[in-house]
Order: structure tokens, then C-alpha cells, then sequence
């Protein structure tokens, strides 16, 4: 496997119809919307689908959601100690914080690219690890329109004898349309010290490209997100080119009229003022 020698960045744009693309917990699973009604995707939530593709092409994953759990192990303390030479690095007051870096760096993908802290009850060694990978909140093009519906449970959660119990209400929320934009980059230095290759950042691409795939829901039905254009920048030199912020502007999305409600309402493209910074375009 090769060391990563080029800075890479990336825009994914997101088209999202009439489905609930990221609930806030704290507001009834309300789709998340900023203060100007602009839609949002939280980067914690955009990580873990990748790390749920990265798991179904078969890849190590440390931060495994319950569902998906693959290795019988029920909390990441669990996971850190199903491996004794990975526990064994973990304990004692002179344990050495850079080989249980490297341990873990080695053993799990999302460890390498994201990075994680380590840091449980009655252990010695708490170890921060750095990602070279960078995921940023995705925000909608125009503001968004969220619909509300009130739905309804009419069957019995319990037995009552030959009582049937009265229906339970409740509300669903969903983005009508949207235009979502996603930036991310990934750092040649942190790629170097964590062991993450060129062969990982492929898929991470590959992760991006097929984000929704086996990630429907009742919020989320087949079909409802859909990952429009995928534009990878690979530098070519660790440092890059260009900064991240003029390579993630040089992407453009205009507008073409009042209230779209497609991604055809919209016009995407890319600024080519950036000399010999060409894209991979995944559609």
C-alpha cells in the first residue's frame, strides 16, 4: 500500500425530496435548519454513513452503530478489549501513547481516516488520535420548506383482553426539496502519521459516491436522497496547490428559478481559473 502523497479535496452535492435527511433529537426529529432557513447535514451524521459503507465493503469499523454491531462486542471500551494487544497497550502508567496510536490506527479504518479519543474509566492511558480525513456540516443551496404531517398508531402495543386501545398520535417531518453541499479534504501530513494510504482515500471516495446505498428508512425511502455529483481534487504535491477554501469555491451552484423543486432548477459547474487542478467527476 502507498503512502498518500496528495492533498485531496472534494464536493459532493446532495439532492434531498421529500425525505428527512438529518432529525434533530431536540427539536421532534424536526429535519435541521439553520436560523435562516437553510437546510442541514451534520458532519457526525455524514460520518457515520460512510463508516456504514466503509462496513459493508468490508472494511474494520471501531465506531459501530448497535444494528450494524459485527463483532459481538457492546461498547467500544468492549472493542478495545477484544484485542489483547491492543488492551495490553492500554494499560499501566508508562504505557506508550504512540504505539497505541499506531495500534489502533492500523486495526480500524475509521480510526485512521477520522480519528477518535480513547479515553475509558480505570485506565491509565487516555490518547487523543488525529483524522486526516475532514467532513464539514452540509447546507442546503436555497432555504428549505419542511412539511409536517400528523400520522397515527391504530393498532394494540399490548393485549387488553377485547379492548382496543385508543389511536396514538404523532408527527413526521420531511424536506420537501433541497440542494445539500458537502466539503470535505484530507491531509497528507495526518495520512502520514496515522498510516492512511491512497488505497484508504479511494474508499472514502468510493464510500461518498455510493453514500445512501442500503441506508433507507421510513424518513429516508429509497430514492428520496441521491448523491447528484461527486468532484474529487487531487493536488498535486502533500500541501496543495490551492487552499481547501478557493478549491471547495471554484464548485458553483446557481438557482434557476424561485422555488425549485429539482435538481434540473438548478445549474452546477466548475470554475477552471484553477490551473492544473483538475476534478474527478463522479455523477
Amino acid at each position: 500500500m502507498s503512502v498518500l502523497e496528495n492533498k485531496i479535496d472534494f464536493v459532493a452535492l446532495i439532492s434531498v425530496d421529500h425525505a428527512n435527511p438529518n432529525g434533530d433529537p431536540l427539536g421532534g426529529n424536526r429535519p435541521r435548519d439553520t436560523i435562516d432557513g437553510f437546510g442541514e447535514i451534520s458532519d457526525v451524521c455524514i460520518k457515520r454513513k460512510i463508516r456504514n459503507r466503509l462496513q459493508d465493503m468490508g472494511e474494520p469499523i471501531f465506531v459501530q452503530s448497535n444494528d450494524r454491531c459485527d463483532d459481538g462486542c457492546k461498547s467500544l471500551k468492549d472493542r478495545v478489549d477484544h484485542y489483547s494487544e491492543i488492551k495490553e497497550l492500554s494499560k499501566g502508567k508508562n504505557t506508550d501513547s504512540e504505539a497505541f496510536a499506531k495500534a489502533v490506527c492500523k486495526k480500524w479504518t475509521d480510526v485512521r481516516a477520522f480519528g477518535q479519543v480513547f479515553a475509558f474509566k480505570n485506565d491509565y492511558v487516555s490518547v487523543g488520535v488525529r483524522g486526516p480525513v475532514t467532513i464539514q456540516p452540509a447546507f442546503s443551496v436555497s432555504p428549505v420548506e419542511i412539511e409536517s404531517l400528523q400520522i397515527t398508531k391504530s393498532v394494540n402495543s399490548e393485549s387488553k383482553g377485547n379492548a382496543r386501545s385508543s389511536d396514538t398520535m404523532g408527527m413526521k417531518h420531511r424536506v420537501k426539496f433541497g440542494l445539500y453541499v458537502l466539503k470535505g479534504s484530507i491531509n497528507c501530513q495526518l495520512a502520514e502519521k496515522n498510516g492512511f494510504t491512497s488505497e484508504d482515500a479511494d474508499k472514502i471516495k468510493e464510500a461518498i459516491a455510493t453514500l445512501f446505498e442500503n441506508d433507507c428508512s421510513a424518513a429516508r425511502p429509497d430514492g428520496s436522497m441521491c448523491l447528484e455529483k461527486l468532484y474529487w481534487f487531487k493536488h498535486n504535491c502533500k500541501s496543495g496547490q490551492y487552499s481547501s477554501a478557493k478549491v471547495h469555491r471554484s464548485i458553483y451552484v446557481k438557482q434557476l428559478c424561485d422555488e425549485p423543486k429539482s435538481i434540473s432548477d438548478y445549474e452546477i459547474g466548475y470554475d477552471s481559473s484553477l490551473k492544473n487542478l483538475n476534478p474527478e467527476v463522479i455523477e
